[in-house]
């Protein structure tokens, strides 16, 4: 990505309006807290890390305009602030691990000004970019080993630039071996209901010169039947410490079919994404949206009216049909519970 997908700019937040993708290439500002707490749950930004970073970006604009008269009232303010943004999302555990990282850098800073603590938030923000930036190239690079030349990946959902600062997870994998010159191509699934994958992936990948070919999502036992196939590689919002992930709903499909085809099946995120204090994938909240995404996909009605819909957003593939999980910290390996945390303390 050569634009960034969401960035500080003049005391205002700027991001790409993904719901508008493909078809339209627009940036919108954000200048309240509100407009922040919209863009995570329309999903005008998306995807774990982003989420992250617009947690971060959209606490200090939440108290950016703050007329606190000591720490005791600032304090106050951005924990309103905070525990207004936590309830945009559920599942991705990097929004909560930005905002509480946010806290943290307050409280650490509790003696200084108030317009000094304003700055040291923003830093502290625009560190989370970068150190967010520096962990999609660190995904890719420990990815890489794991494709051969001329394999063929199955991916689901976004997990590129658009999900991240700007160059991804599971797709950093497929940027750094088109990059370094493998021969790789890419099956897309949809992903349904809101086509994250054909309108976001299979846009990036091409942006990128990647072959890429979609494929609608009932479609991935068939390719793999036929020997199209040779890995799946996607991303995750929060991954549990036996390494049980989360990750777009679907996923799990996804993975089921990979071991039965014996093909392998790799998770790629960064360590912001681990959440050790839950031991299983079984305690992650799954997030719920609205039946209109179904029945009224883009603005058009495909099923009858008062039907009953369920539409979680997200679901949880177990550890045990993970092959390996793809960090910025190295790739873990079975038993996770023990590989997890080894690459965190290491």
């Amino acid at each position: 990505m050569s634009i960034a997908t969401i960035e500080w700019v003049d005391g205002r937040i700027r991001l790409i309006d993904q719901t508008l993708l493909p078809n339209e290439f627009k940036q919108i500002y954000c200048d309240n807290l509100e407009a922040v707490w919209e863009s995570i749950k329309l999903l005008r930004v998306r995807g774990a890390p982003a989420i992250g970073i617009a947690a971060a970006l959209g606490t200090v604009l939440g108290v950016w305009k703050s007329r606190a008269a000591n720490y005791a009232e600032f304090s106050d303010e951005l924990r309103k602030v905070t525990d207004y943004l936590a309830t945009s999302r559920p599942t991705a555990v990097n929004l909560f691990w930005a905002l509480n990282r946010m806290i943290m850098t307050a409280e650490k800073h509790q003696h200084a000004s108030i317009s000094q603590l304003k700055k040291v938030l923003l830093d502290e923000a625009l560190a989370i970019i970068e150190e967010d930036r520096a962990m999609c190239r660190a995904i890719g690079k420990h990815g890489l080993q794991l494709l051969n030349e001329g394999d063929t990946i199955l991916t689901h959902c976004n997990a590129g630039g658009l999900a991240t600062s700007d160059y991804g997870t599971a797709l950093a994998v497929m940027f750094t071996a088109h990059e370094a010159g493998k021969n790789i191509s890419v099956y897309a699934d949809e992903t349904r209901p809101l086509l994250q994958g054909s309108r976001l992936t299979a846009w990036e990948l091409m942006q990128a010169g990647i072959d890429v070919t979609l494929i609608c999502d009932n479609m991935a036992a068939q390719v793999m039947k036929e020997g199209k196939i040779q890995c799946a590689v996607v991303g995750a919002d929060r991954i549990a410490a036996n390494g049980d992930a989360a990750n777009k709903i679907g996923t799990y499909n996804v993975a089921i079919l990979a071991q039965a085809h014996e093909i392998p099946f790799y998770v790629a995120a960064p360590t912001s994404t681990l959440d050790f204090s839950l031991d299983t994938g079984d305690r992650i909240p799954i997030e719920e949206r609205a039946a209109e995404e179904i029945t009224e996909g883009f603005g058009k009605r495909t099923a009858p009216d008062g039907v009953k819909v369920y539409s979680p957003a997200f679901d949880v593939t177990p550890a045990s049909l993970i092959t390996a999980i793809i960090t910025d910290k190295g790739i873990a390996l079975p038993p996770y519970t023990v590989s997890l945390r080894g690459l965190v303390t290491a």
